[in-house]
């Protein structure tokens, strides 16, 4: 028999009724049942999920394989026995509360082919407010992109199609001493060793799906776990690239994110002695693989908190995490040329100087509101005195959608701006998928071009807002990011089920008040813009006061 043009390769852990989805569009492909393979490997499944893989083997005989293990702890062993069991010419890996576009197996071989490429990564959307990195896709489709002058090391999940001789000839496979991240290492390697690696951003391939009723090994693993994989994957990364920028490139990515994230604000809900290990392993690895030339390419937040790793212990580190998480941006401590941010003993390594335009950006927000029901409202506010003459025009932006920013007027000190994301504007650019937007500063001023996260300490969020955008409904809220301290406009789909259950739990607790907005973080020093009458939130559950967009 001539072997399938591509081996679906599905690692199945309780993601069930997820796992019906994938299943379905996996049969949906447009490919066509006689080119692929589906090789679906049950890792210890307790939902029913093992019996439906059994069930659709049953159905689909020589298209379905199965195989059943104990759980492995990770996806990393059910992918490397997914490897040993497809025969296919080329390999798509797909988690299994995950799902195609119907076309995309057949695009992603046709590309491949045509171009003679050994990776292929097709445009990746997030559902139920996933977060996907997508800026490897911003400039459409690429025929040749370079794993190192691209934005493609910010997307090294294994979620590509990838030439099965380039697996063989390299011998790769995941590594299962990594409960999480294992896919990282295997992609890297791959993307390393290809000859060529192509994108392709004209169609929804992949839609990673953020479960509303579950939580997986990603989202929730072990700090000590997630601790090990951390310091392997910079092992990796070492051995697989040898030192110079090309290295560095790739490390920015591994440094600014999975080495940041340990310390990010829920840094502080650890206990003593597992915040003692965070710490000595971020610095361990800090002092082995970031040099200078790596630093100063790192976003200011990542820059700033693993300086303050280096230069002090972890109570050090926990008034700087005060300070970002329950005061907002510090004030700026000018001395002679010099800037600091003035953290607690920020003056032995908080230096700010090469990067100010990125230190002006960092803004706090005062207030999230909805000014009619099609308009939310961010002001946010600058703690430097000097930000109207040096932080030059500013922006707000969610996601990539930019606002309309203006200057407060009722700050005479200049440091104070609104914007406003029209609804309609922000649903579209979450199509039917809904998505988290977390919102940036950008600015250019006297110091050049800045960016930054926009901040929200103690910003108290309310219900969603319940809106329909064509035959959908969506909840669209302000929330803040646990671990970064970002704000965040969230655009959640809402089911009717969902709507049900709601309106059934509020009626069996009785009325409750309704969450406002605004969504206030903390008293400002400059007066508050004027409110606009009716600026509440809805109910998420109310459909009395359901708003139709275009």
């Amino acid at each position: 028999m001539t072997a399938p043009d591509v081996s679906v390769i599905v690692p199945v852990y309780d993601t069930m009724p997820y796992l019906r989805t994938c299943l379905d569009s996996l049969l949906a492909q447009t490919i066509g049942r006689e080119r692929m393979q589906i090789v679906a490997v049950d890792d210890g499944s307790t939902d029913g999920g093992g019996r439906l893989l059994d069930r659709l083997a049953a159905r689909h005989p020589g298209l379905v394989t199965v195989a059943h293990q104990p759980n492995s702890g990770g996806p990393a062993a059910p992918c490397n026995r997914g490897l040993d069991l497809a025969t296919g010419r080329y390999v798509f890996f797909l988690g299994s509360d995950d799902h195609l576009g119907p076309e995309a197996l057949e695009r992603l071989v046709a590309a491949a082919d045509r171009y003679g490429s050994d990776v292929v990564l097709g445009r990746v959307v997030g559902v139920n407010g996933r977060h996907v990195f997508a800026d490897v896709f911003a400039a459409g489709n690429a025929v040749d992109v370079d794993l190192f002058d691209s934005a493609l090391p910010w997307s090294l999940a294994n979620t590509k199609l990838f030439r099965r001789d380039l697996i063989d000839t390299h011998r790769l496979r995941f590594p299962e001493d990594m409960p999480v991240l294992s896919d990282q290492p295997f992609t890297l390697e791959a993307c390393y060793r290809a000859r060529r690696i192509t994108v392709l951003a004209d169609y929804d391939y992949y839609h990673a799906v953020r479960r509303l009723n579950a939580r997986n090994i990603t989202y929730h693993s072990r700090v000590e776990a997630r601790l090990a994989s951390v310091e392997r994957l910079f092992a990796f990364v070492a051995d697989l690239i040898p030192a110079g920028p090309r290295r560095e490139a790739v490390l920015r990515r591994h440094v600014g994110l999975e080495l940041a994230n340990l310390v990010g604000d829920d840094f502080r809900l650890l206990d003593r002695p597992t915040q003692e290990r965070v710490h000595a392993t971020v610095r361990r690895l800090i002092e082995r693989h970031v040099t200078d030339g790596l630093r100063d390419r790192l976003d200011i937040e990542a820059r700033l908190r693993l300086g303050a790793v280096t230069a002090g212990g972890v109570d050090d580190l926990l008034a700087v995490i005060a300070q970002d998480a329950e005061h907002g941006v510090p004030p700026t401590v000018v001395r002679g040329d010099r800037w600091h941010a003035g953290y607690p003993g920020g003056d032995r390594w908080a230096d700010v100087t090469d990067v100010r335009a990125d230190w002006l950006a960092k803004l706090d927000t005062v207030e999230v509101r909805w000014t009619d029901r099609d308009t939310l409202a961010v002001t946010a506010r600058s703690p430097y005195p000097g930000f109207a003459a040096d932080g030059g025009p500013v922006r707000l932006v969610a996601g990539r959608l930019a606002g309309t920013t203006l200057l407060d007027a009722t700050d005479p000190t200049g440091r104070t701006v609104r914007t406003d994301f029209p609804v309609d504007e922000l649903l579209a650019a979450s199509a039917a998928t809904g998505q988290r937007h977390p919102v940036r500063a950008e600015l250019t001023g006297a110091y050049g071009r800045g960016s930054a996260p926009v901040r929200a300490p103690r910003l108290v969020t309310g219900r969603p807002r319940l809106l329909r955008h064509g035959l959908r409904l969506y909840g669209v809220t302000a929330t803040v990011d646990p671990r970064s301290g970002q704000l965040v406009l969230s655009v959640v789909p809402v089911t009717v089920r969902q709507v049900a259950a709601r309106l059934a739990r509020r009626r069996r607790r009785g009325p409750a008040p309704a969450a406002p907005l605004p969504q206030r973080s903390r008293p400002s020093a400059a007066p508050a813009p004027a409110r606009t009458p009716g600026t509440h939130a809805e109910p998420a559950a109310d459909l009395a006061h359901l708003t139709r967009t275009p």
